[in-house]
């Protein structure tokens, strides 16, 4: 675990820069070849991983005798799948009032609960309900639910912006995103290599989750006006937020459960970080939609308001850009205010994130590969030997 920290730092910097290589390889495929690449050009990739995966990794088998919590796995994935069909459709495609969205609302709660139930029964549970209660985990998988909520659901606008505002192309927005892994880059690495030398941890989500804060904070200001410069600005602060947290949540989580759960926690609070970036797309999405629908009745009719919003939705800045001047206008001012209101209800959420780090007991990073102890036997010798944990 002492030098786990080191090379999250690695992976977490690997992570940032393919979060950014990726939309700006899509973009150029989107704009001179066609948008079917985007998933096409993953068949390579994907096989090349296999290939890799084959050849150099080696890791000791060890057969034993499985039960697959098959119940479990099916109520958790159509419960998820029904909140976020919730979240996505409220307000925008069905009123929130409508049957259909209470009937998914209740069904969904139900499944959940059911799932619960299950988890005590099964021999060997999908989420085994007993890691929530260390508190290390707990507080991690709420930390990264949430930084995943702010993460996915808030910059995934950035690059609509630039090509909207900005007028940058499909590319050239990928590329104007650099300011994001750039700050990913440099806290990854640097908060990979202080856990690793000193051993603590707690201190990085807390700082990260509070610069994300001020980073989304910023971008409340993004409008038709604003700078490359000021947007670059508020683009390196989330990165460098994002970049004391990501990694560091799964090094914490990991060296305080034991060794025979590792797996499970580690693949669970990765669970909970990629179920909060689909909830903060389909929330977030739904107060931009609605957002930018009210924006732009406000200056035209409903008709027309409905058949603008309708190419913004559809992603399509060069179709907004063919709109007649009075029109554009009004698109790239409502499209602002859109975007201000997504960053204004995604800070909270980072505000909560800062208060769940305060939550996470801080264990020193062990030094030995292995241990068989329970999270608490573990958490009250190391407290004997170092005063004051």
């Amino acid at each position: 675990p002492r030098q786990r920290g080191r090379y999250m730092g690695y992976f977490g910097a690997v992570f940032g820069l393919s979060s950014i290589l990726g939309p700006l390889l899509g973009g150029f495929l989107t704009q001179h070849v066609s948008w079917r690449w985007i998933f096409y050009i993953n068949v390579p990739i994907g096989i090349a991983a296999l290939v890799t995966v084959g050849i150099v990794l080696h890791v000791p088998v060890k057969k034993m005798s499985h039960k697959i919590d098959w119940l479990g796995t099916a109520l958790l994935s159509v419960g998820v799948v029904g909140l976020i069909l919730l979240t996505t459709w409220g307000g925008t495609t069905y009123a929130w009032t409508s049957a259909i969205i209470l009937i998914t609302g209740i069904v969904s709660v139900l499944l959940l609960v059911a799932f619960c139930y299950v988890e005590t029964k099964v021999a060997e549970p999908i989420i085994p309900l007993g890691l929530f209660h260390n508190r290390t985990f707990a507080a991690g998988s709420l930390v990264g639910f949430t930084i995943g909520l702010t993460l996915f659901g808030a910059v995934i606008y950035l690059p609509l912006y630039l090509q909207v505002v900005h007028g940058a192309s499909p590319t050239v927005s990928g590329l104007e995103l650099l300011p994001v892994i750039g700050g990913m880059l440099i806290t990854f690495i640097l908060s990979g290599q202080l856990v690793s030398r000193t051993g603590r941890y707690k201190i990085f989500p807390i700082v990260g989750s509070a610069i994300l804060t001020v980073g989304l904070l910023l971008l409340t200001h993004l409008g038709p006006t604003t700078s490359f410069a000021y947007a670059s600005l508020g683009m390196f602060v989330i990165g460098l937020g994002i970049g004391l947290v990501m990694q560091v949540i799964v090094v914490a989580i990991q060296n305080a459960v034991p060794h025979d759960q590792l797996g499970t926690a580690t693949a669970t609070a990765t669970f909970f970080r990629t179920i909060g970036g689909a909830f903060g797309v389909a929330i977030l999405g739904a107060v931009f939609s609605a957002r930018l629908l009210a924006n732009l009745t406000k200056g035209t009719s409903a008709a027309v308001a409905k058949r603008i919003s309708t190419a913004v939705a559809d992603a399509n800045p060069s179709q907004i850009h063919h709109l007649p001047a009075a029109e554009r206008i009004l698109v790239i001012g409502s499209f602002s205010h859109a975007l201000q209101d997504v960053f204004i209800v995604a800070a909270p959420f980072a505000v909560l994130a800062f208060a769940f780090s305060w939550l996470m007991k801080e264990i020193p990073l062990q030094s030995v590969a292995h241990t068989s102890l329970a999270p608490d036997s573990a958490e009250d010798i190391l407290a004997e030997e170092v005063p004051g944990l």
